[in-house]
């Protein structure tokens, strides 16, 4: 062919390259374009694409950084009920609860018409070095006015709490001083306890409440134990209720020191995560020691490992109402601008094989959520027959007693809430928060009277000369709560024991608070019942021993 030739034929393959590009792109302008991304092959690319076109493409400005702060908790709703994101704003909190201790000024204080009052001054701490007093009032912050509507607790966390060795200066009210106060703390590490009291309930037992289960948790166990022991404890009441978990290694650690070596404690088990099983060493300290456990339903996650290993293995005696039944274990996982997740990565188990974690499902995280409310309404909290078991989960301790699995950890004796003097009076003077304000006016009143007694019943015999029941009537009508005599001294013991309780533990603190109030409390009067009688260590059912000596029979006669 000749280069003529070929020239003419230049025109018409450029033309049909044009007309070809035109159709490809014709058909991928079809396919893909508005909302067909064809690139997008993956639910996290798309998840990404979407944030990229909100952001080029939506017709106002996004503030793509809050965007995606308010997404993740939506994600993560969408998992279970406990997988959960936390913000950087709120993670050195989250994790200062756990880890023991945080860095702050070491003052407890509670807000008063929109003003910090000191409520007491930790020992050995920035403020007590420094001269803070309990009844001092903070109104200044590194020379700025901080009183009114911009005291809430976040806000006053945030201006008092700071880095380790940092200064800030604070403004301050004391009563009976004409001019204001001025201090400059250097904020430090601050204790975060884990144990709230540790004490003998009568000449032979010992009782330890725990609060959460952090990484100072073992440790301050072992210092409670020591301290018991040296006052000759015979039988101990570890009391959980109202503990939500923490970490499970703290628990393990906490029952490891009640059980004999090789005895299995907790199993977890998941997707990603093959079956881990974690064990007594045979290392503890009181595998002998007469044991009770308390619970109620807002006992969780690693107080159900620490009373799940108890009860399967045998070991001790549970006691209260039915725990709140999370049997999920999640794992933090930080991100580089501070903000973490909590994901829950497998489930765990009890010895004799319990998943305890109560059902949910996706679309009822409500139902979930009021789970508490259920149970009380339905008359679980008074009754033991109200409580639903799942009679198709059943398990069996080292001894043959049925356990059930399907939703928290059920006791081995009940204890049904008191309410005894209970009215509507009472109540509306509770949720309005009137008891704990009077109870804390009344205290800024009378620190000096009440600074003499040093005990909580040299403190009650003192108060019960006051008559606080009426003075707190007067004040909380004054506060809009309607004054009703009958009911009010119907609830008179409810409403004594909880002013005197709250001023105890303003004046004396927890431990002495603690002690008060189990003077009355009847699932702790149960508990010591039941190590009087000798009766801590659980049973063989009947039907079970009386098997076991026929086969013992049979077996003879073979």
């Amino acid at each position: 062919m000749t280069n003529n030739s070929k020239n003419r034929f230049v025109p018409l393959l450029l033309a049909v390259c044009l007309i070809a590009g035109i159709g490809i792109g014709t058909f991928y302008a079809d396919h893909f374009s508005g909302n067909k991304l064809g690139i997008i092959n993956t639910s996290s690319n798309k998840l990404n694409a979407l944030l990229r076109i909100i952001e080029d493409q939506y017709v106002d400005t996004v503030d793509m950084a809050n965007l995606v702060e308010e997404a993740m908790p939506q994600i993560l709703s969408e998992l279970d009920p406990h997988s959960s994101y936390i913000p950087a704003k709120d993670l050195e909190a989250v994790n200062a609860d756990l880890k023991g201790h945080f860095s702050g000024i070491g003052v407890q204080f509670t807000i008063q018409d929109d003003t910090i009052h000191i409520n007491s001054v930790i020992k050995g701490g920035p403020s007590e070095k420094i001269g803070l007093m309990a009844g001092d009032r903070i109104v200044e912050i590194d020379d700025s006015a901080f009183v009114g509507k911009i005291v809430t607790n976040s806000e006053s966390m945030r201006r008092l709490k700071g880095e380790k060795g940092s200064k800030v200066k604070l403004g301050i009210y004391r009563p009976g001083e004409k001019e204001l106060l001025h201090f400059t703390v250097v904020r430090g590490d601050i204790p975060v306890k884990s144990i709230d009291a540790a004490y003998m309930v009568n000449d032979k037992f010992g009782y330890v409440k725990v609060n959460k289960f952090g990484e100072t948790t073992y440790p301050e166990l072992l210092i409670a134990l020591a301290k018991l022991n040296q006052e000759n404890c015979k039988g101990l009441i570890i009391d959980l209720r109202g503990n939500t978990g923490g970490y499970m290694a703290a628990a393990i650690q906490m029952v490891n020191e009640f059980l004999p070596n090789n005895r299995l404690i907790v199993y977890t088990e998941g997707r990603k995560s093959p079956r881990e099983n974690y064990s007594s060493n045979g290392t503890g300290s009181s595998q002998d020691m007469p044991l009770i456990v308390l619970m109620d339903e807002g006992s969780a996650s690693a107080s159900e490992i620490f009373a799940g290993a108890i009860q399967d293995n045998d070991r001790g005696t549970i006691i209260g109402r039915r725990s709140f039944g999370k049997g999920l274990v999640q794992q933090p996982i930080e991100f580089s601008d501070k903000s973490a997740i909590r994901l829950t990565i497998a489930r765990y188990y009890t010895p004799s094989g319990r998943c305890i974690q109560k059902p949910y499902e996706k679309g009822k995280e409500a139902e979930y959520e009021l789970d508490i409310l259920t149970r009380y309404e339905h008359g679980e909290f008074f009754s033991a027959d109200s409580i639903k078991q799942n009679e198709k989960e059943i398990y069996h301790t080292s001894l043959g007693r049925p356990v059930y699995g399907g939703g928290g950890i059920m006791p081995d004796i009940f204890v049904p809430q008191d309410t005894i003097g209970m009215n509507s009076y009472f109540r509306t003077a509770a949720t309005r928060g009137l008891i704990i304000r009077y109870s804390f006016e009344y205290t800024d009143q009378n620190r000096t009277k009440l600074q003499q007694y040093t005990t909580a019943a040299e403190m009650e015999k003192f108060l019960k000369t006051q008559g606080l029941l009426d003075k707190f009537a007067s004040f909380a009508e004054k506060k809009g709560l309607k004054r009703r005599n009958i009911l009010l001294y119907k609830a008179k013991n409810l409403f004594e024991l909880s002013l005197y309780g709250n001023i105890i533990y303003n004046m004396l603190g927890i431990e002495a608070y603690t002690e008060y109030m189990n003077l009355s409390d009847n699932t702790v009067l149960k508990a010591i019942e039941v190590l009087e009688k000798g009766e801590s260590f659980p049973k063989a059912p009947e039907e079970n021993t009386e098997n076991v000596a026929q086969e013992k029979n049979d077996s003879n006669k073979a």
